[in-house]
């Protein structure tokens, strides 16, 4: 997914030279991709509160599977 990622941004960078729709198009997946880093970052941040509440046996074992279930479901990057 990563590389898949990274090409399409390649790509659309190499025709963003030559007119305005393909910079403008390669400003929207920038922006797209500054989106998604933010989120993803967030889920990292919500990773770590969890494992914390199941260290600090705040939750248990259960939960704590099931929260990390629905974080990796809802990562792009599939962390």
């Amino acid at each position: 997914m990563k590389t898949y990622i990274i090409r399409a941004i390649a790509a659309l960078g190499l025709a963003a030279c030559g007119s305005r729709g393909g910079s403008a198009a390669l400003g929207g997946v920038a922006g797209a991709a500054a989106g998604a880093g933010g989120y993803e970052y967030h889920l990292g941040q919500e990773r770590e509160r969890v494992r914390d509440a199941y260290a600090a046996r705040t939750i248990t074992r259960e939960e704590y599977q099931i929260r990390m279930d629905q974080i990796d479901r809802d990562s792009a990057l599939g962390l």
